[in-house]
């Protein structure tokens, strides 16, 4: 970072564009925050003298001119989320314009930063070795804000319930506000603070990955931070950094209060399922000795009934406008595939025949009609390869395609194009590497056991939040570089999956495409059978990982028998594949293609 010497004005300094590396990534998630955008972004020019900010702007599909305000200097990247994707997902999608900045700072909209609040925030960085910094939170009138927190345990939460304001100054196992001045007054470790405004070390953020958009709004930063110190990195406050936040940004009603306890809930049963059920009761309590205040209503409902958690507020997804429809190439590699290729062309036909889309299709050892039955689709270039292949077929597609970015599609995945559109937006920046769209698991027709495990396996991250499994994901051209040409594996989605840092890739939620399920023991086990394959071939073993987890899963009778079918699957598919291995041993060259014909 260069020193500036003697007066500037800071009305002159500008952000770094795309075509300069920065030093430094602010992101900004705004939603109907015309009347604040405009002082913080005055505030940010002043701090971004003498050093090379990028200014990132996510809008959630604003009405009131925020876009206008963001993009009127010319100097502030603007990412069009596409619909009100709450604080969480605003933030993943601004995460694609972030490069390779050592540090990333996240703003409310409704915050000013006091001159010299970055500095001193990168300094205590700095000496401290933190993941994190937050800064000293002033309200609008310049009076101290209470915005340090305690992390949320069921002691806490009884404290909280039965004591409220009447005894601030409870000792810190009873409360999990941080409510004495004194613990202002000076920089110390902290377990997490409100997020109006956080400094995040780039490490710190590429080890943890994307924030939670399960939270939307609330608890998102409850769970952020707690995972960057599960990382082993610290949390620091620095009282020297300053910041004065409006607060009200986001609105306040009774759902959004509602919204606020359930994703307590939430986080809880995130991150300790056991006492999630006690740390409920006692939130009931704590809504319940709040009666006479109307606006804890809906919480109260909310608490006590869980169907009641879809009524409030949430991710909303504008429809994609198909004359907007971002740029990219979509190759599906395809091997005997002619009873299910053009359900997953029909989605995208218009797309392929207007233009919008290249889609390519990479017939490898069909002897079907496949071929012929993708060619009859406008826009459509059909590449036929006398080799069984996956890794081939993929390959053959990328050395014709012409676009970025590039989605990756099974040839029996039904497609959503508003659910590619969000992968699209989120590779076309400088920041992600690799993306997927949502998906929804079809299982009508599988049988008890097969749906015990697919519960089972839902309730694990690890198997949610991964690229791998679902058939589709996509590279930005960054992140194909890094890849280089596919090489061969039976699990290039695992390759893929393990190649990148969690903060490098994105797992997105909203519009979903669709993956069938096998419906048959067979079908699944021979499913498993090949993941183990290429876990194996890739030198992975997560066995012992996802054991651990699965068990973390366990709450109740109905948890453990889904968890047992899970283990039973698991272990007949290691069985299998050791058995096949042993016997047969491993075929040479690129592994062959295989399908389930149960979900055909």
């Amino acid at each position: 970072m260069s020193v500036v010497a003697g007066p500037v004005d800071a009305s002159t300094a500008r952000f770094a564009g795309l075509d300069i590396a920065p030093d430094l990534v602010v992101l900004i998630v705004s939603y109907q925050s015309a009347a604040d955008l405009r002082l913080l972004l005055d505030s940010l020019r002043v701090e971004a003298i003498g050093r090379h900010m990028r200014v990132v702007v996510a809008d959630n599909a604003s009405t009131d001119g925020s876009v206008d305000i963001a993009r009127a200097p010319g100097d502030v990247v603007v990412v069009e989320t596409g619909g009100n994707l709450g604080y969480a997902g605003g933030l993943n999608a601004a995460m694609s314009h972030v490069g390779e900045a050592p540090a990333i700072l996240v703003l409310n909209p409704d915050v000013v930063l006091e001159p010299g609040c970055i500095a001193a925030l990168e300094n205590r960085m700095r000496v401290s070795g933190a993941g994190i910094v937050v800064p000293r939170i002033l309200d609008a009138v310049g009076a101290l804000s209470f915005s340090l927190r305690r992390e949320p345990s069921v002691i806490r939460a009884l404290g909280d319930a039965l004591l409220g304001n009447l005894w601030l100054s409870r000792p810190e196992w009873l409360s999990e506000s941080v409510r004495s001045e004194r613990a202002y007054s000076s920089p110390h470790r902290i377990d997490w603070a409100t997020g109006a405004a956080i400094l995040i070390d780039r490490t710190a953020w590429d080890a943890v990955g994307q924030w939670d958009e399960r939270f939307f709004l609330y608890s998102e930063e409850t769970d952020f931070f707690q995972r960057v110190r599960r990382q082993g990195f610290d949390v620091w406050f620095e009282p020297s950094a300053t910041v004065r936040h409006r607060e009200g940004g986001s609105g306040s009603s009774e759902e959004l209060v509602a919204l606020l306890r359930v994703n307590q809930v939430r986080y809880i049963e995130k991150h300790r399922p056991r006492t999630a059920w006690l740390h409920r009761a006692l939130l009931v309590v704590h809504e319940e000795l709040r009666r006479n205040d109307p606006t804890h209503d809906c919480a109260r409902r909310a608490l006590r009934r869980r169907a009641l958690w879809s009524d409030l507020p949430a991710a909303r997804f504008d429809a994609v406008d198909p004359a907007a429809f971002p740029s990219a190439s979509v190759i599906i590699p395809a091997h005997n595939e002619s009873s299910v290729i053009a359900r997953t062309l029909a989605p995208l036909a218009a797309l392929a025949a207007s233009g919008a889309l290249e889609v390519i299709v990479v017939c490898n050892g069909c002897s079907d009609g496949t071929a012929d039955i993708a060619a009859r689709f406008a826009g459509v270039t059909v590449i036929e390869l006398a080799e069984t292949s996956k890794v081939a077929a993929m390959n053959a597609g990328d050395e014709v395609a012409m676009r970025w970015p590039r989605l990756y599609l099974d040839a029996d995945v039904e497609v959503d194009p508003a659910a590619l559109a969000t992968a699209i937006r989120a590779l076309a920046g400088d920041g992600i590497f690799a993306a997927r769209p949502a998906v929804r698991i079809d299982a009508d027709g599988a049988s008890p056991a097969i749906r015990a495990y697919l519960r089972a396996r839902h309730r694990m991250p690890s198997m949610t939040q991964a690229m791998w499994d679902v058939g589709v994901y996509g590279l930005s051209r960054a992140g194909h570089d890094r890849l280089g040409s596919f090489p061969p594996a039976t699990a290039d989605d695992l390759l893929v999956d393990h190649l990148f840092a969690p903060g490098r890739k994105l797992i997105l939620s909203g519009p979903a495409v669709t993956v069938r399920m096998p419906r048959t023991a067979e079908g699944l086990l021979g499913f498993l059978v090949r993941s183990r394959r290429g876990t194996a071939e890739q030198s992975l073993d997560t066995g012992a990982l996802s054991l651990k987890e699965l068990l973390g899963t366990i709450t109740g009778l109905g948890s453990a028998v889904d968890a047992a079918c899970f283990v039973g699957f698991a272990l007949a598919a290691r069985y299998r594949t050791a058995n096949r291995t042993m016997h047969a041993g491993r075929a040479s060259g690129a592994p062959a293609r295989e399908s389930d014909d149960s979900t055909r």
